[in-house]
Order: C-alpha cells, then sequence, then structure tokens
C-alpha cells in the first residue's frame, strides 16, 4: 500500500526539519529502514519503489533492506540523537514507516514481527509506540487503558493491506494455520479506540483511521516535560553493566574508560600526557554485541569529554567504496565527516581487504583519524581472523588499532535471557513453556561461526510476533492479556519456510522474486 508510506516518508520529512535534521539523511533511514521491514513480503518492492517514486527494480529494495536490517533491533542515528534530547517524535515518525512498510505486497508475520520490533527499537527507553509515558510512574489502570486505546490501531493499520484481500487470496481448508507466511489476505478485527464503545459497534465494522497528529507541534505532555539531562559515565556504565553476558568486553570498556578519564583530567591540568589511542577493534562471531557496545562507547567517550557529540555512524565496506577509483575518498571522507564528534563504526571491516578500491578507502580512513584525532574515534569490527589479518596488512592501521576487545559467543542461559529482556521491552509477556520452546529451538541450531547469536533470538521474536498477530485474527475483542502474551505455540516452528498459496485468477499478477527472510549475520 504505497499511499500509506508515501504519507508516512512525507510525515518524516517534515518531522525531521522540525527537529532540526538533515531532510535527506531522514529519507535515507526511512528508505533503508522500510525495506528491511517488507523483505519478507513476496512483491512488496514493487510497492516500495512506487512509494519512493524509483525505478521498478528489486535489486535496488534488497541493497537498502540489507542496509538497514541492523536497525530492525536498534535505534537508527536520528532516532538516537532525538532520544538524547528526549523527544519521541522523530522515532514515532519512524515507527509509523515501519508501520506502513510492513503492508507491502502480500503481508506476512515476519513483517509484522519486524515492524514492531523496528517501532520499538526507534524509540527512547521508557517509552512506547502511540503514546508518551507520562513522566510520574502511570497506574496500572492508566498502562492498560493506553494500552487497549492504541494497540488495536497499531495491529489494524499493519494488517489493513490483508483485510482487503481476504475474500480472495485465502481458502482456510488448503492451509495449516500454525505456519508463518499461512494467511497472505487475512486481516484482523479492529478495536474500538473507546473500549466503553466495544458494545454499541458493529464487530464487522472498522473503525475510522484516526487523523494523523500535527508532528510539526510537540505534545502539550511532552512540551510540559522537563529535558533530560545528559548521562554521565556511570549511568553509561551502568547501562553496559546490564547487558546481559559479555564479562570480558565489561571488564575491559571499564578499564578503558579509566585510563581515558584520567588521562582527559591531566590534559585538562595542564600535564603531559602519554599518547593514547582511543580507536578500537571488536573481534568476535555476528549477534554478540558488538553495535551496541560500540553505541555505549560513543556514550562514554562523550561524558568523559573525548568527543563532542557521541553520535554513531555504523557503515561496511558498500557505504565506503564507490565505482570508480576518486571516487572513493570522498566517498570515505563524507562518511568520516558525518561521524566527527562521534563514533564511526566499521563492520566486517576486513571487506576492504584486497582490492585498490578498498585500500583507497583505508588510506582515507588513516588521514580522518590523523586530521581529526581529537573528536574522531573509529571502531572495526568482524571475525577475530580476518580482523587480525586486516589490521596487520596496514601500518598506518596498526599503529593506531592497539586495543583489541574479543567478544564471546553467549550461552544458552545468555541466549534465554536476551530472548526474556527483547520480548519485556516490546511489551510482551511470556507465558509458561516459552522459555523451553526456545531451548528446543536454539538445540536444533548449528553453532558455528555463522550462528546468529543475539540475532537468532530477534529473529525468532520476530517470527513470534507474527504468529501472535494471526492467532488473534478470530477474536473480535482482546483482553489486555490476550495482546501482550506469546505463547509456546508461537515461537514453535517460527523458523519453518513459509508455505505458497497459487493465487485466485482474479488476483493482480506478482512476480515470482523471493527474498531473503532473515539476515545471516548481526551487527
Amino acid at each position: 500500500m504505497n499511499d500509506q508510506l508515501k504519507a508516512a516518508f512525507a510525515a518524516l520529512v517534515q518531522t525531521a526539519a522540525a527537529a532540526g535534521f538533515p531532510t535527506d539523511a531522514a529519507m535515507a533511514e526511512g528508505r533503508v529502514l522500510s525495506a528491511a521491514v517488507a523483505e519478507a513480503n513476496r512483491g512488496a518492492y514493487l510497492d516500495w519503489c512506487a512509494a519512493l517514486d524509483l525505478p521498478v527494480s528489486a535489486q535496488t529494495f534488497i541493497d537498502a533492506a540489507v542496509a538497514g536490517r541492523r536497525y530492525r533491533g536498534s535505534a537508527t542515528p536520528l532516532a538516537t540523537q532525538s532520544a538524547a534530547s528526549n523527544s519521541a517524535a522523530y522515532p514515532n515518525a519512524l515507527a509509523q514507516v515501519c508501520q506502513a512498510a510492513a503492508t507491502l505486497g502480500q503481508p506476512t508475520p515476519q513483517s509484522i514481527g519486524a515492524a514492531t520490533m523496528a517501532a520499538a527499537a526507534q524509540l527512547p527507553s521508557g517509552q512506547h509506540y502511540g503514546f508518551n509515558t507520562p513522566s510520574a510512574a502511570p497506574t496500572d489502570a492508566f498502562a492498560q487503558e493506553q494500552f487497549i486505546t492504541q494497540a488495536p490501531t497499531i495491529l489494524g493499520d499493519v494488517l489493513e493491506r490483508i483485510s482487503t484481500n481476504q475474500a480472495k487470496l485465502l481458502d482456510l481448508s488448503r492451509i495449516d494455520p500454525h505456519l508463518p507466511g499461512a494467511f497472505p489476505g487475512l486481516g484482523t478485527p479492529q478495536l474500538p479506540a473507546d473500549p466503553s464503545a466495544a458494545t454499541t459497534q458493529p464487530a464487522q465494522q472498522q473503525p475510522t483511521q484516526p487523523a494523523a497528529p500535527d508532528i510539526t507541534e510537540p505534545d502539550a505532555a511532552e512540551a510540559s516535560q522537563p529535558e533530560e539531562p545528559e548521562k554521565t559515565v556511570e549511568q553509561w556504565l551502568a547501562e553496559l553493566d546490564e547487558l546481559v553476558g559479555l564479562a570480558k568486553v565489561k571488564t575491559e570498556i571499564h578499564r578503558q574508560t579509566a585510563i581515558l578519564r584520567v588521562d582527559a583530567l591531566r590534559t585538562k591540568a595542564g600535564l603531559k600526557s602519554p599518547t593514547i589511542t582511543r580507536h578500537l577493534v571488536f573481534e568476535g562471531n555476528p549477534g554478540t554485541g558488538k553495535t551496541t557496545v560500540a553505541r555505549m562507547v560513543a556514550g562514554i567517550y562523550k561524558a568523559i569529554g573525548l568527543l563532542s557529540k557521541g553520535q554513531l555512524v555504523e557503515v561496511d565496506r558498500s557505504e565506503l567504496v564507490a565505482g570508480f577509483l576518486g571516487q572513493t575518498a570522498i566517498k570515505t571522507a563524507e562518511m568520516a565527516a558525518k561521524a566527527y564528534g562521534g563514533v564511526l563504526f566499521i563492520d566486517e571491516a576486513y571487506a576492504l581487504n584486497g582490492d585498490q578500491y578498498g585500500e583507497e578507502a583505508i588510506n582515507t580512513l588513516v588521514k580522518e583519524m590523523e586530521d581529526h584525532r581529537d573528536d574522531l574515534v573509529v571502531i572495526v569490527a568482524g571475525y577475530p581472523a580476518p580482523m587480525s589479518e586486516f589490521i596487520a596488512n596496514n601500518p598506518g592501521l596498526a599503529s593506531r588499532f592497539r586495543t583489541t576487545i574479543e567478544f564471546e559467543n553467549y550461552t544458552d542461559t545468555e541466549l534465554r535471557g536476551i530472548f526474556t529482556s527483547m520480548a519485556a521491552k516490546s511489551d510482551f509477556d511470556l507465558s509458561d513453556g516459552c522459555a523451553e520452546e526456545f531451548s528446543r529451538e536454539l538445540a536444533m541450531q548449528v553453532r558455528d561461526e555463522h550462528f546468529g547469536n543475539g540475532r537468532f533470538a530477534r529473529n525468532l521474536l520476530e517470527a513470534a510476533i507474527g504468529r501472535h498477530a494471526w492467532r488473534l485474527r478470530d477474536i473480535p475483542e482482546p483482553t489486555l492479556a490476550d495482546l501482550r502474551t506469546l505463547l509456546a505455540e508461537d515461537l514453535a516452528e517460527a523458523e519453518a519456510v513459509a508455505t505458497t498459496l497459487d493465487p485466485p485468477e482474479d488476483a493482480e499478477p506478482i512476480p515470482a522474486v523471493e527474498f531473503p527472510l532473515q539476515d545471516g549475520a548481526a551487527k
């Protein structure tokens, strides 16, 4: 439904402009995030290209989806910057983009779950999509009222496209409802915004879509809230310590923080200080928390006074290397400029090895690190062995990356904790048996270097959220417990391949283009 996505993009740009953000950067974030949410939907690239007024290209859509997968589980740079100023306007606009993207093509449980998780990831801690959390702790009654009011709109809007095609795309006798992707045409009834109106409104009547709020003006409650002070070093370290596992990583970050803090104090006092490199190497398999910790390092360095802004800019080879020699240096310098005052995080940095284009990017990075050594930190990350070779191949890198932090794979217990924490942050409760079912699914995974670690837990939760929506499709008035509770059956076979239905004769033809349901590597 590209009209809905077009409207969401327009609102995103308007909100970014009101917040003082570059509108082209905001549009770029919305573009890749929407593709990452919709990539599991067959034919989604057609609607996506139409919404962006782009030539129809499946490859362009796939490239955008790959670039945006990192933001399905973590906030975008502008959303992070918005959260620092205690404003939820821009993150809410991104959440609307996620919601609209899930309706593209033939919606699936994977896209619904991805939209839910991605929307939640954009919002500041303690805030939820669709309403502002009061500064005072809400009562249970208030929380229930807010949830019941907002949840139907969120879920109903995501599945509106499915509901309109139900009659001609679905024959329930032909499918197994327990498989993800088994309902390319089924919607779910929407609850009335006012619970008291449930007895007077016919069950089959779809409520009118509420008018979008004027996102250029802050909500009265939001405007009345005092600005949240920036986090201190102690608060950042406490947040780091709350992460599941990563004992060695936490110890090393604490040690680095102490060294750099004292060095900054000596410099401020006019004392001589040895040259201490602030750049870091993160070695570890996918999904071991490298990006999350890098974001915290950026905050810690800013709190110490080593960085002026503290933002994190994530890139990979595709965002540094251009198609021609000479252009790569310009492209790499532009990405470095976006990270001035913060941290440039280069994932799978060893991909720059092996050709003259990558060498040009590396040489430009070395120059940027030297020219802006007082206000730019670079963190390179990837698999252990290739990362060691990457640093050793260039003397300029070896002299600047002297600290390597190893990220170990998570244990089964730690992965269960990550899964539980992700569910709680997305306002879901796990019923009895969910932990056992998660362990069963985990036991079937091959735990080699390509295992997703925390990414596996997030993928499973995304699929379970979609199956939860399917399970509630025939319940006209779900309770708060229904809306919040994931069952073990929602997790069962969540990684199964979706079944394919032959479309009816009167259905619009959809090109048989298949896209990967999940990313095999995590940031």
